[in-house]
């Protein structure tokens, strides 16, 4: 049959689509149903596992992966060639040492929950993207090459592109708000990462997610990235499993920055 005019044409296509649906139950009922007695509807095992929070909320709980207590850096190694780290270390605290260049877990993680600590040096000069800049990437991807990288860098009073700012997925997503203190004091994320999962053919099952919070503000909201975070050019993913955690040493004139207490759940 041929149909010339549009609105016939519309018409066939709304009447096609009414045959051929299929009703799909409603998993969100508007009004109360089911079991009237309470006990239908508890549930008692598999009972959550105890977890023993530490003193304060910053302190790492009983099931953390301790990365830096502040003694040593032997949880890290340099990411160009898997040495020894060659960061300083001193008064429980770790600095960048921009030659030695980034370092990365020696493990690898999927799914996490992660604390981090870190400070811009008070004094720090230049601006923009030149003034205190580093970043934690959370999956450490292609031999550290690439990566999906939560921007660290002095965001007090200090003016870049908004998705480069503290708080943001870089060059992806801006944070929701701008809750940074000022340099010389301690700052610290707190993030669930969901890592992407991709399907035998190489595709994208699920992308990567995450949530994150600065100096305890929602800064990014169950985020879904488009793929590895660059300096130039699209997101894309490349199939990874699980992936070392990367901190950079950025190669700005500015002085360097800092970290402390950084500690990690698997999920």
């Amino acid at each position: 049959m041929k149909l010339s005019h549009p609105r016939a044409l519309l018409a066939a296509l709304v009447a096609t689509a009414a045959c051929t649906h299929t009703p799909v139950p409603n998993a969100y009922p508007s009004s109360p149903s089911g079991p009237t007695k309470p006990e239908a509807t508890e549930v008692w095992s598999p009972v959550p596992r105890i977890v023993t929070p530490g003193a304060t909320n910053d302190a790492p709980p009983s099931d953390a992966i301790v990365l830096f207590d502040g003694t040593n850096l032997d949880q890290w190694v340099a990411t160009r060639d898997g040495s020894p780290a060659g960061w300083s270390v001193a008064d429980g605290i770790m600095t960048v040492v921009k030659p030695a260049g980034d370092i990365q877990t020696k493990r690898a993680f999927t799914d996490y929950q992660l604390h981090i600590e870190w400070r811009i040096p008070t004094g720090i000069t230049g601006s923009g993207q030149a003034r205190g800049n580093s970043g934690i990437f959370l999956a450490s991807t292609e031999n550290g090459q690439q990566g999906y990288e939560l921007q660290v860098l002095d965001s007090y009073g200090n003016t870049t592109y908004v998705n480069g700012q503290a708080g943001a997925m870089y060059k992806q997503s801006p944070p929701l708000v701008n809750p940074n203190r000022k340099p010389g004091e301690w700052q610290s994320y707190d993030v669930v990462w969901t890592a992407p999962r991709f399907n035998a053919d190489g595709s994208v099952a699920s992308p990567a997610y995450v949530t994150a919070f600065l100096n305890g503000v929602l800064v990014q909201n169950h985020t879904p990235l488009r793929g590895v975070t660059l300096y130039i050019g699209t997101p894309y993913y490349k199939p990874h499993g699980a992936s070392p955690i990367r901190l950079q040493a950025h190669g700005d004139p500015s002085a360097p920055i800092s970290y402390r207490n950084i500690w990690l759940r698997e999920l």
